[in-house]
C-alpha cells in the first residue's frame, strides 16, 4: 500500500464516497442513470481498467451502504496518520507508509487463519498475484493555444513553452505534479506545477532561438531574470558583459546547446577560460573539434594481399606520345593529334 500521485487521487475518490457526494464528481462519473447505473469518466474508466478495479457506485442519499467504506478510512487514519504527520515529498510518504504497512503486517494475526500473521498469509499468496502494470499515466488533459510570448494558460496561471510552437494548438497534459505541454506528440514544454494565481512560469531555454533576432533581452528579458548557468558558462557570460558585441557572442554560445546539449558547452566554455579566452568564436571552435569524429583506426594488411613486385611509377612514358614521325613531325600535331596521342597512350 504505497501513495504516490495518481494513488491519492484514487484514494480521495474512496473518500468521496464515504462523504455521499461521489455523485457530483465530475472527474470520475459523467452521467447517473437510475439506480446504481453510471457512466463513468474514460480517463477515470481507464485508471480503474489499468489496475484491474470495477467501480461500484453508492446509491444517492443512502448513507447506510457506506459505512464498510466508512470504516476503513477511519481506521487507517487512526493506524498511520494519527498524530498527523508532515512529509517534505511525495516520495517520502511513499517510503514512510510502505515501511509502517509492513511492519505492522507482520505484527498482526490474520483475521481468520489463527497462528499466522498477516504478512506471512501475504508472503504465501504473493505468487498468485497479477503482476503489477507499473504506473498509471493518469493526467487531465485539456487544449490550449500557444501565445505570440510563447506561453499557454492553464489553471489561472502561464507556462512557456518552446517558441518553434507558437501558432499552433498543443495538448496539456496536467498531473498533481508537474505540467507537460505536447505539440503532435512532442513534448513543447515541461513545468512543476504551479498552485497559485496569476503567475507566469518560464523556461529561459524555450527563449533562446528567440534571442538570435534580439540578443539585448538577454540582459532586460523577463524569461532571463535571476537566470543560473553553470559556473563556466556564468564566467563567460560575465565576461563577455564588458565587450561591446558581447550579448551577440553569448547568445550564439547558448544557441550551441541546442546541438550539442548543455554539459558539451560547459566544458568547452571551461577549456575556453583555462587558455584565459572567452571569445565566442574560441568557444565555437573548441565545440567544432570535439564534434568532428576521431580518425579511424588503420588497418593491417594480410601478409597474403601484399604485392610481391610493386609497380614502378615510370613517368616517361608520356613521352612517346610527343614521338616525331619520318618526315620531322610530331604526330600529335594536326586535326587528328589529339585523337592519336590518345590512341598512343591507351596502346602503352
Amino acid at each position: 500500500m504505497v501513495f504516490d500521485a495518481h494513488d491519492r487521487a484514487f484514494a480521495f475518490f474512496r473518500g468521496a464516497c464515504t462523504r455521499g457526494i461521489y455523485d457530483n464528481m465530475k472527474t470520475a462519473v459523467d452521467a447517473i442513470f437510475i439506480g446504481r447505473d453510471r457512466r463513468y469518466n474514460r480517463r477515470f474508466a481507464q485508471m480503474c481498467g489499468h489496475y484491474l478495479v470495477e467501480p461500484e457506485a453508492c446509491t444517492p442519499a443512502s448513507g447506510w451502504e457506506k459505512g464498510q467504506v466508512e470504516n476503513q478510512v477511519g481506521l487507517v487514519r487512526e493506524r498511520f496518520f494519527t498524530p498527523r504527520l508532515r512529509f517534505k515529498t511525495l516520495e517520502d510518504l511513499n517510503g514512510w507508509l510502505a515501511d509502517k504497512c509492513v511492519s505492522w503486517a507482520k505484527a498482526h494475526r490474520h483475521p481468520e487463519q489463527d497462528g499466522r500473521t498477516i504478512w506471512e498469509v501475504f508472503e504465501e499468496e504473493r505468487g498468485s498475484f497479477i503482476p503489477y502494470a507499473g504506473r498509471f499515466d493518469g493526467f487531465h488533459c485539456v487544449p490550449a493555444s500557444v501565445s505570440k510570448t510563447c506561453t499557454v494558460r492553464f489553471d489561472n496561471n502561464k507556462y512557456s513553452v518552446l517558441s518553434s510552437a507558437v501558432g499552433r494548438p498543443v495538448e496539456i497534459h496536467a498531473y498533481a505534479d508537474r505540467i507537460v505541454i505536447r505539440q503532435d506528440g512532442v513534448v513543447v514544454g515541461e513545468h512543476a506545477r504551479c498552485f497559485g494565481r496569476n503567475e507566469v512560469i518560464y523556461d529561459p531555454w524555450h527563449y533562446v532561438p528567440v534571442l538570435a533576432r534580439k540578443p539585448g533581452g538577454l540582459r532586460n528579458g523577463a524569461p532571463f531574470k535571476n537566470w543560473v548557468l553553470p559556473s563556466a558558462m556564468e564566467k563567460v557570460r560575465r565576461k563577455l558583459k564588458t565587450v561591446d558585441d558581447g550579448d551577440r557572442q553569448m547568445v550564439s554560445i547558448l544557441t550551441c546547446v541546442l546541438s550539442d546539449g548543455l554539459n558539451a558547452v560547459e566544458a568547452a566554455c571551461q577549456e575556453a577560460l583555462d587558455h584565459g579566452v572567452s571569445s565566442a568564436a574560441v568557444i565555437l571552435n573548441i565545440l567544432a573539434r570535439r564534434r568532428d569524429p576521431a580518425p579511424g583506426t588503420i588497418l593491417s594488411i594480410p601478409q597474403a594481399l601484399k604485392l610481391a613486385h610493386e609497380p614502378i611509377a615510370d613517368c616517361a612514358r608520356y613521352d612517346s606520345l610527343r614521338r616525331t614521325n619520318s618526315h620531322g613531325t610530331h604526330r600529335g600535331s594536326g586535326t587528328d593529334g589529339h585523337a592519336e596521342a590518345l590512341r598512343d597512350a591507351i596502346s602503352l
